[in-house]
């Protein structure tokens, strides 16, 4: 089956295997008679498709015993809330840290801040000059050696993936190392989780909303070490409340049966290829390849610092800006979907996640090296 090749950050592309399995079983899951959009949520046959997605999930990221898995709704933007309602009373600290790096880190600070103490550990948010090269607000990353945490803060949150700038943070902090040994580190990585192996030993809770790396908008992943557990704020709505999520098996309330159906397709998918070890190393291969054509390129350029350019979205402008609906629409027409850059952005971004085969970057390739033989 000949598809174009979709860029989108999110929702994104999904693997063909799973879209065609998920067709298959739309009407019938494996004899059952029902639909996994019919059948009870409580039921064996859903239990079993719940059950499967958390061992497949644990197997893929090697998820340590004393985190809790939990599938929830509501998106990372519902964890922005969330993390602070459940975390930010523990111990009675009332306070937490965050690293701002663009537009999704700098959304969680504004949510977070209706609960409590926020302060920022560090922010991209100026211009900086970096070996006789300037770069503009949130295109860098401050060293984690400037990072300012206090150790009193019930966490220090970040974000790993910045869908829309392009920035990714790739090593967690050392919260030793920055003098708050006690402060657990939150993660929101919705648009690079699966995509490399995650450390959880430096992490306190991990949440991605599966719509980029692992499945169908509707279900959001949330690691959470269960010490950091029961701690809730008085004013935190029982359904968003990690201990009795936990404690119900992600089935407090109605859980989105298909999106975890979806996820659990996708999850398979990706133990077939060879896990997140492979995810990693494709990741690598793809980003390489469009990172190094622009940075040749005399019509294209990347405004990232190279030390945290995200392998999974790629933005890149034009230097000539009037070219722009051309190329949009030439591309287009070539089979290259979905990349126009963010509104808040501009400019051009390619989303290389998991389903997307390197063979759609070298697509994407070589029709920028043929607009700019045209163009250029």
């Amino acid at each position: 089956m000949t598809r174009p090749w979709n860029f989108a950050a999110g929702p994104s592309t999904l693997p063909l295997d799973v879209l065609q399995q998920a067709a298959a079983d739309l009407c019938d899951w494996r004899g059952s008679g029902t639909s996994v959009m019919e059948m009870s949520h409580r039921g064996k046959h859903f239990s079993r498709i719940r059950d499967e997605a958390e061992a497949d999930l644990r197997a893929l990221l090697s998820v340590p015993d004393d985190f809790d898995v939990l599938f929830m709704q509501g998106g990372a933007s519902a964890q922005n809330a969330l993390v602070p309602l459940n975390l930010i009373g523990r111990d009675g600290r009332h306070r937490a840290d965050y690293v701002l790096s663009g537009h999704w880190a700098k959304k969680s600070f504004n949510e977070a801040g209706r609960y409590g103490d926020i302060a920022v550990a560090a922010s991209a948010d100026a211009a900086t000059t970096q070996a006789g090269r300037e770069y503009g607000p949130w295109c860098w990353l401050p060293g984690q050696d400037q990072w300012r945490v206090r150790p009193d803060a019930a966490y220090l949150h970040l974000c790993a993936n910045e869908t829309i700038g392009g920035v990714e943070q790739a090593v967690m902090p050392d919260m030793a190392a920055l003098g708050a040994p006690d402060v657990p580190v939150v993660a929101d990585m919705s648009s690079n989780i699966l995509s490399r192996a995650i450390d959880f030993s430096r992490l306190g809770v991990v949440y991605a909303g599966a719509q980029k790396n692992a499945g169908p908008a509707g279900v959001t992943l949330v690691f959470v070490r269960k010490d950091l557990i029961g701690h809730a704020l008085p004013q935190c709505p029982s359904v968003f409340d990690y201990a009795p999520v936990a404690a119900a098996g992600s089935m407090f309330n109605t859980p989105p049966t298909f999106a975890i159906y979806m996820a659990g397709l996708v999850f398979k998918w990706l133990l077939e290829q060879g896990g997140v070890a492979a995810m990693d190393a494709a990741s690598s291969r793809k980003s390489s390849l469009l990172y190094t054509y622009i940075d040749q390129s005399s019509l294209y350029e990347n405004r990232i610092h190279p030390a945290v350019r995200s392998r999974m979205n790629i933005p890149f402008f034009l230097r000539d800006e009037s070219l722009n609906a051309a190329f949009l629409a030439e591309s287009e027409a070539a089979g290259l979907l979905a990349l126009k850059g963010h509104k808040a952005v501009g400019g051009m971004r390619a989303s290389l996640y998991n389903a997307l085969p390197l063979a759609g970057v070298q697509a994407l390739v070589a029709f920028m090296q043929d607009f700019e033989a045209r163009h250029g």
